[in-house]
């Protein structure tokens, strides 16, 4: 079985709907697709993923050769309220770009959630490991997943964790407008994971889609394997001890803070108490994904680093 590559020498260069463009990760996307050819990139005015003839009529009308879904439903706590909205945005709506992609032979990229297990395991989740979702959120995210594997779409998958960009709004923002106003802070220090830049899984996700657009044998081997891969900068903390790093590196750079990185609190979840069950370990096995692509993802540090540097100069 062979796998046409998509035309990387005519006139006419990709056609790359990217939807979801003005979230934190689309924002990224559009600066990394753009080398890979014409990207038609959508926020939620221009394609509503909870509009599903809208959808597909875009799709019609757009017939893009490269689809980058990332849009979402991602009000975790407040999904527990809006189950069929979440369900249509998270799952009814990627099987509807995952059928027009089966149909028309386009390659669709999407992104999911360590959200689809129930954090229970003491070491990080492979792509083998079985989901079990908890929350409305995760349940519906792991439905969208599931949709776009039985299609038979030519896809990748990436689940991730603990997304952050420089741009909008993010834990390490909030810890540090926080931690300017006050002496005390209490984090919750029993949730594991690994926070995952914005920009690198836009890089990622452009290298795979270039390997799979230039090398007939990679494309090939990625459509006949799963296309569900794990993807998060590589080691872990926890939530207490991200906000530690955040403060420390802030203090570091002259920033002017009222709570030291020492006086931040570590609590348990049960102490902060939210609708929705988050996991206590959110940490993914990203081996399959490096050995794949033949790449070795950063360390969370090296990310938030360059993320707080770029906050910096935005003043």
């Amino acid at each position: 079985m062979s796998v046409d590559v998509l035309p990387a020498h005519t006139s006419h260069p990709p056609c790359i709907l990217l939807l979801g463009a003005d979230g934190q990760l689309g924002w990224e996307l559009r600066r990394a697709l753009l080398p890979l050819g014409s990207v038609l990139a959508m926020n939620r005015t221009q394609a509503d993923l909870g509009d599903l003839p809208a959808l597909r009529a875009t799709l019609e009308r757009e017939q893009p050769d490269i689809i980058v879904n990332a849009a979402a439903y991602t009000a975790v706590d407040k999904a527990e309220s809006e189950p069929g909205l979440a369900a249509r945005i998270n799952a009814e709506a990627p099987k509807l770009l995952a059928d027009y992609a089966a149909a028309h032979q386009a390659w669709l990229v999407h992104y999911s959630t360590d959200y689809v297990f129930d954090g229970t395991k003491p070491a990080p989740y492979t792509e083998l490991d079985a989901p079990k979702p908890r929350s409305v959120y995760g349940r519906s995210k792991l439905a969208g997943e599931q949709a776009i594997a039985a299609s038979g779409c030519r896809h990748f998958m990436f689940r991730t964790s603990w997304v952050y960009a420089a741009r909008g709004g993010n834990f390490a923002k909030t810890m540090l407008k926080l931690a300017r106003e006050r002496e005390h802070l209490r984090v919750v220090a029993d949730q594991f994971g690994a926070p995952t830049s914005a920009e690198l899984i836009a890089d990622v996700t452009a290298l795979a889609l270039h390997r799979v657009r230039t090398d007939a044998t990679f494309a090939t081997a990625v459509w006949t394997q799963p296309g569900l891969y794990h993807l998060t900068a590589s080691g872990s903390t926890s939530w207490h001890g991200y906000a530690q790093f955040v403060l420390q590196q802030a203090a570091a750079q002259g920033v002017a803070l009222r709570c030291a990185a020492e006086a931040v609190e570590p609590i348990a979840t049960v102490d902060y108490p939210l609708p929705a069950p988050r996991p206590a370990n959110s940490r993914l096995d990203c081996d399959r994904l490096q050995a794949t692509l033949g790449i070795a993802l950063p360390q969370w540090q090296l990310q938030v680093q360059r993320m707080l540097a770029e906050v910096a100069l935005q003043g």
